[in-house]
């Protein structure tokens, strides 16, 4: 009976917690109506099941993206005539770079002695946290990127185009989420604690550049016959124009490559800790 009352207790106040910030979110305009309500949902369970050290994650990813997203928002003028949303994250771009992590720590909860829940966790963070990263820092490169699987020049903005600064912008993404989670994740050792810290890099690292393969080959790409652009808005343009579809799957949009590069990011730790298992089975 006392376990069930401090697990309701511990629940409770995690709903609170995620009322209170998905209630700031949608305040600051980070989230609209819908956003504000997925991230209540997916706050609750994160903080009611998994605690501060879960939730700090959760928020470094937020918080972070949140900012850089508002901070450069002026450079963005034209890569905002290609993405299918603004600015103001709604459910589905919530449950897109975090409905794998919500299930991570639903595992969790059943097996509080998997190691892996965890890491998948922090890794999804860090990958939707490298790509949001990614995206807000390539806008700052006064060089137009390029496409990831062919190298060709492309305008601000497009799926699958990367730079150099763009890259650095993930790298540092993907780092800032994998640096939290070590902090406050106590490890056996110091070498255990920096394993960690390279598998959730790694893992982060790994599910954005999933997310930009997905979108130079695969993601939908339509086409505003007034504008003469590429965009992955549907029906409409921003000018009003109905766009048609120009290439990729009619249903994989910018949600659902978010969401594999997480998967991408959740794959990329099991492929780590089988190999260093491998590694250390072998020395």
């Amino acid at each position: 009976m006392r376990l069930f009352s401090e697990a309701l207790l511990e629940i409770t106040v995690g709903g609170l917690l995620a009322l209170a910030a998905s209630a700031i979110g949608w305040g600051l305009g980070w989230l609209d109506f819908t956003g504000a309500l997925a991230a209540f949902v997916m706050g609750s369970v994160v903080f009611g099941l998994g605690g501060l050290p879960w939730a700090a994650v959760l928020l470094t990813f937020f918080i972070s993206s949140s900012l850089l997203s508002i901070l450069f928002k002026s450079h963005k003028i034209e890569s905002e005539k290609y993405a299918a949303k603004g600015l103001r994250r709604d459910a589905g771009q919530v449950l897109a770079n975090g409905g794998l992590a919500g299930l991570a720590v639903i595992v969790y909860g059943f097996f509080p002695q998997n190691g892996w829940a965890w890491m998948g966790f922090a890794a999804a963070f860090a990958a939707a946290n490298a790509d949001t990263w990614a995206t807000e820092i390539g806008a700052l490169s006064r060089r137009r990127p390029v496409l990831i699987t062919t190298g060709k020049v492309v305008e601000k903005g497009t799926s699958g185009g990367i730079s150099l600064l763009g890259t650095v912008g993930s790298i540092f993404g993907s780092g800032i989420v994998a640096l939290v989670a070590c902090l406050i994740w106590s490890a056996s050792t110091p070498v255990a604690t920096i394993w960690v810290f390279c598998g959730i890099f790694f893992a982060g690292v790994l599910g954005s550049l999933v997310d930009s393969l997905l979108g130079a080959t695969l993601q939908q790409v339509n086409y505003c016959p007034s504008c003469q652009k590429a965009t992955e808005m549907v029906p409409l343009h921003s000018c009003g124009t109905a766009t048609r579809r120009l290439h990729g799957w009619s249903w994989l949009n910018n949600d659902w490559v978010n969401f594999f590069c997480t998967a991408g990011a959740i794959a990329g730790i099991y492929f780590f800790i089988t190999a260093t298992s491998f590694v250390q089975a072998i020395f």
